[in-house]
């Protein structure tokens, strides 16, 4: 079963999405900052994280950043309530990263997952 970590600073956004990737038979770990993010991407794998942008306390671009430090091009949905998904600076290390504006349907939800996933899977393919 995938495993997929929710960062969100809003619990109620965080509890919709973990709804609707459990519907979806994924395993879900929930944070609620950037700290308890980082300390479950150490202590348990995953194979994408859902990183709301605007956290409170840390940018949600840290928290993609030292992921991807750790472990280069692990796929992320970026998401933000901010009209426009051009806050990711473009930095080859975040040019694979997805964004999905809330609020969001299901559907696109599942479609931003199976695009950073797709995403990684053809970068590694190219690589190799």
């Amino acid at each position: 079963m995938p495993r997929i970590l929710v960062i969100d600073d809003q619990a109620d956004v965080r509890a919709m999405i973990a709804i609707l990737l459990r519907v979806q038979r994924f395993e879900v770990i929930e944070a609620s900052n950037a700290a308890e993010a980082l300390a479950a991407f150490e202590a348990s794998p995953c194979d994408l994280a859902i990183v709301d942008i605007f956290l409170d306390g840390r940018s949600g671009v840290d928290v993609i950043l030292a992921m991807r430090a750790r472990v280069p091009r692990f796929p992320i949905v970026a998401i933000s309530g901010i009209t426009a998904l051009d806050f990711l600076p473009g930095s080859a290390d975040l040019a694979d990263v997805v964004g999905l504006q809330k609020p969001f349907r299901p559907n696109q939800l599942q479609q931003a997952i199976d695009a950073a996933l797709g995403s990684v899977m053809h970068t590694m393919a190219a690589a190799g």
